[in-house]
């Protein structure tokens, strides 16, 4: 694998990581019971996207040494 196709293979499995880990811990305006004037109530009142960055980028990194280790000793 060169460096170039596992950077590429990293930046897909992290954005699939972040699209996994978005929904988790998330409640809408309307469960917390404040939503704002002239906002869907479905939206976040606390995304917490820095935390969701960290742990998708730890977690895709565990996936892409796993995909690795796999590239490498099976030769694909």
């Amino acid at each position: 694998m060169t460096i170039g196709g596992g950077l590429a293979v990293y930046f897909v499995i992290w954005w699939t990581v972040l699209f996994v880990t978005l929904p988790f811990g998330v409640r809408s305006q309307a469960e917390s019971g404040s939503v704002e004037t002239g906002t869907d109530p479905g939206a976040p009142v606390l995304p917490g996207l820095a935390k969701k960055a960290v742990a998708t980028t730890v977690i895709a990194a565990i996936v892409f040494g796993i995909v690795w280790y796999i590239w490498t000793q099976f030769d694909i």
